[in-house]
């Protein structure tokens, strides 16, 4: 029987993700034909506009981890564009929060009806929502997200078999296809994948449940200020404050990663 503690929650406690579980092979449908059928620009494209971009979280080796979403802090990829008029340079022809939308559209039509359906009856509580993808090799650098107000659940859309999980303070976690799994990531957690292939979960952010709404709300409007100022790419998911103390990395036995600061600053 699985066992849950402060950091890794019991998903049966948030009903609200259940639709999006129920759908998990919808969802992972869509994500697999958009990555088969959408043309390379409209892949280009979403990677470099619906992904969350972070300066602060660091893997060992390039190109190890990739992700790109629909919902951030609670409004659809093309509104959170142009509520904070982020500009991207290397696509001024075109409009972007007009092709941000067409592309949600498109191929995520399933995905967004899901979110739609939680948030509608549970007061907008799903913040964020993104693929994110664990290409073969990927060691990430202990660290923590930064976010007192909200907690972070994978739904695991195409996981291989192998050493590929989290861990997260002493503890080592794994994804399971059609699963949740729940964790509050304030806490210092570092994820891998050692094996040949990719996995892919569904990113689903939302606010703490045992939090008065009102409090949540005032963290993430301040935290997402911060943030966009920081790195206006980041679409408010990542921070500096997303570092750990040095300490850490020796209490949960993972000192060597220290010496990965002269490669990865080269």
């Amino acid at each position: 029987m699985e066992s849950f503690n402060e950091y890794h929650l019991d998903p049966k406690q948030f009903p609200f993700l259940n639709n999006l579980q129920e759908n998990w092979q919808v969802i992972r449908d869509e994500f697999t034909y958009f990555m088969h059928k959408a043309s390379k620009e409209e892949v280009q494209f979403t990677f470099d506009i619906m992904g969350p971009k972070s300066k602060t979280i660091k893997t060992k080796g390039n190109a190890k981890y990739s992700a790109f979403g629909v919902l951030f802090q609670g409004m659809f990829i093309e509104n959170y564009i142009r509520v904070h008029q982020i500009q991207y340079p290397q696509y001024e022809l075109q409009d972007v929060v007009e092709k941000a939308l067409e592309l949600r559209e498109r191929y995520f039509p399933k995905l967004t009806k899901a979110i739609e359906a939680s948030n509608s009856i549970n007061d907008n509580v799903i913040r964020n929502v993104y693929f994110g993808t664990f290409h073969p090799g990927l060691d990430v650098k202990l660290h923590v997200n930064y976010n007192p107000h909200m907690n972070r659940g994978y739904l695991g859309l195409i996981v291989p078999d192998g050493d590929v999980a989290m861990k997260i303070c002493h503890d080592k976690l794994y994804w399971h296809e059609g699963e949740f799994l729940i964790l509050d990531h304030s806490y210092p957690h570092c994820p891998h994948n050692y094996t040949d292939y990719e996995r892919t979960v569904l990113v689903v952010d939302f606010f703490k449940t045992d939090k008065p709404r009102e409090e949540v709300i005032q963290i993430e409007e301040e935290l997402v200020t911060q943030r966009m100022q920081e790195n206006p790419y980041s679409l408010g998911v990542f921070g500096k404050n997303d570092r750990v103390k040095i300490e850490d990395f020796i209490k949960y036995g993972l000192s060597h990663q220290l010496e990965w600061d002269k490669a990865l600053e080269a």
